[in-house]
């Protein structure tokens, strides 16, 4: 009963006409992301973090929101209609979704992405409501130990899981780490590591970091590296679906749900692992197995949208009980949430109960609104696709200088946000994950004061460690995490040479 009333006060707050405006333009800007290729809510939402300076606290988190879970139902429009995936959880949708197109039943794969998105986004937002509180309520009782642990735990899975090769996820881990020592020791109060610039002395800011890394190193590597495309775009037809269509997917989005779910909660999550797994799981329940690759079953589109969404959804768990950010976004909402002085965490539900509350009644809003907005509106979308690149990527790098700028009208700011950028750039065509460096950066300076108490507790013992058992089964989990894939992918390797060497 106590989560109802919560969740009816979350609501009340969500429900005023300002949020509600919030979530609305929230949900516009990010099925625009989602359509406009390549951008990704991950841009988006640090293009836009400087209005943290500006909008009250759960405004601009149920803002934010809107744009994450809005790009989500973007990315299956182009996927369908172009065969181009705006986001990398919609890639599997392009696989049927575009043959589905080119056989001229565009408006059916549609409408069974948005109603599977609304289904799935809505279930996982009911889990949530009931998880969470339960998983913060036990997450309260860890010391300084376990929180370190915790904070290493994200650091190794978001290091090893966010990009292609984990030497490069912890050396962009540790580019982050060395950034957000810059600045004052929380502790003793020395400088450090400013090389005399007074400007350095505050530390760096994370939303300048978010912005250089994600939007104008995006928008600059656009620049330099894109080649010409040229897109051929499937007629677009009537967004409605038979009854057979509507009987072959409700299924498929039921279990997409609850593929989804588990692994965006999971510290090793993402959207990409579970929409693969969903379509493997209808090619092989279903009946019509001769439509997968040639004319595109409806199942493999309504089963991977539906799963993308349940786990993008499940991500705001980790985020809100652990601190723990399981995407390139939740890394950056998690820069987002510190610039109120608010610490995503187990006390976030006690501490901040209206505001989390809030964010969850606007998801149930922001589902309704989202499939209200693309189901009539798709054409609307697709026109998006005529602006020009370079008038898109022009405008990022604009908003991006006038969002930093307006922070502390700082000209320091620009010079650093743009050599930022540039080291965007090179990590961007070395294959570097830039989610590390932002978790790095935020969890760095929490994870040093939290080391600094255990030990202290421990009496200088680095013992504590393994002493106590919360941060010993952590400590166990960190180190699956960085074994177990190696072990799974030398074994595999092995069995196929082992199956070349004697068919």
């Amino acid at each position: 009963m106590e989560t109802w009333n919560l969740l009816l006060q979350g609501f009340a707050t969500a429900a005023t006409p300002v949020n509600l405006l919030w979530a609305f333009v929230g949900c516009m800007i990010g099925t625009a992301v989602g359509v406009l290729p390549g951008i990704g809510p991950a841009v988006a939402v640090a293009m836009l973090l400087p209005i943290t300076v500006k909008v009250e606290a759960t405004a601009s988190m149920i803002f934010f929101a809107g744009i994450y879970y809005g790009a989500m139902y973007g990315g299956s429009t182009t996927s369908i209609l172009l065969n181009t995936p705006g986001e990398a959880g919609s890639m599997v949708t392009a696989m049927e979704g575009n043959k589905m197109a080119k056989n001229g039943r565009a408006g059916a794969a549609l409408a069974t992405a948005a109603i599977g998105s609304f289904v799935a986004g809505t279930i996982a937002t009911v889990l949530v409501t009931f998880f969470a509180p339960i998983v913060a309520e036990y997450a309260v009782r860890l010391g300084p130990p376990e929180y370190f642990m915790l904070m290493v735990l994200a650091f190794t899975t978001v290091s090893a899981v966010l990009g292609k090769s984990t030497l490069r996820g912890m050396v962009a881990l540790f580019v982050g780490l060395a950034m957000g020592l810059v600045g004052m020791d929380q502790i003793t109060g020395q400088v450090r590591y400013t090389a005399g610039v007074p400007e350095l002395m505050d530390g760096i800011e994370v939303v300048l970091i978010a912005v250089g890394l994600f939007a104008v190193g995006e928008a600059l590597y656009n620049v330099l590296y894109e080649g010409r495309t040229v897109e051929t775009q499937n007629k677009l037809t009537s967004t409605h679906m038979t009854r057979a269509e509507w009987k072959r997917s409700w299924p498929a989005w039921l279990r997409a749900t609850f593929i989804g779910f588990p692994f965006g909660t999971v510290p090793a999550g993402g959207s990409e692992i579970p929409t693969f797994l969903s379509y493997a799981t209808e090619k092989k329940l279903s009946p019509h197995k001769e439509e997968f690759g040639t004319t595109g079953a409806i199942e493999g589109v309504a089963g991977p949208e539906a799963a993308n969404n349940a786990a993008i959804t499940a991500t705001l768990i980790p985020l809100l009980t652990l601190g723990i950010p399981t995407s390139n976004t939740t890394a950056i909402l998690l820069g987002a949430f510190q610039n109120y002085g608010i610490q995503p965490g187990p006390q976030l539900f006690d501490k901040n109960a209206a505001l989390v509350w809030a964010l969850i009644a606007s998801m149930y809003i922001g589902n309704i609104m989202l499939l209200i907005l693309n189901l009539p509106l798709v054409g609307l979308w697709v026109k998006l696709l005529r602006i020009p690149k370079s008038y898109l990527y022009a405008g990022i790098l604009v908003f991006a200088t006038l969002g930093v700028y307006g922070m502390r009208q700082s000209a320091f700011d620009l010079v650093l946000l743009y050599a930022i950028g540039l080291l965007g750039v090179v990590m961007r065509r070395f294959d570097f994950p830039a989610a590390p460096v932002v978790v790095g950066m935020i969890l760095g300076p929490l994870a040093e004061a939290q080391l600094r108490n255990a030990v202290s507790i421990g009496e200088g013992k680095w013992t504590i460690f393994i002493e106590r058992p919360g941060s010993l089964t952590l400590l166990i989990v960190v180190l699956a995490v960085l074994i177990v894939p190696r072990v799974i992918r030398r074994w595999s390797a092995r069995r196929m040479a082992a199956a070349a060497a004697h068919p």
